[in-house]
């Protein structure tokens, strides 16, 4: 192990707030991590931050994954008012524009 020469500086920067799952928003250090951060020594202090960081990456993965879910959900609830016809019902027959601006003059067979 390397020689540690200055502490490892806490991660909190004063959100103290906690998430569903009990991990603070603002460091996401569990409540016993926090509460024990000042008995722990160097490396257990390091080993906490890196799983913080996983803590974060996961939390912001998943957070992506809903956004794309709820954006799927919103498109299929829109498709969903769309009806697709019956195969039953008898077909219907296209509207043509009755437009008269149609010149035919230079058309050749």
């Amino acid at each position: 192990m390397q020689l540690e020469f200055f502490d490892v500086p806490s991660p909190c920067v004063g959100v103290c707030q906690s998430d569903e799952k009990g991990y603070c928003l603002g460091c996401m250090r569990s409540r016993d991590e926090r509460q024990k951060w000042q008995a722990f020594d160097s490396d257990k202090k390091q080993k906490v931050i890196k799983l913080c960081i996983q803590r974060k990456k996961r939390k912001q993965n998943k957070a992506s994954k809903d956004l794309i879910v709820k954006s799927e959900e919103t498109s299929l609830e829109e498709n969903e008012t769309v009806q697709q016809p019956s195969l039953l019902d008898p077909p219907s027959k296209p509207v043509l524009a009755q437009s008269s601006d149609l010149d035919f003059g230079d058309f050749e067979l």
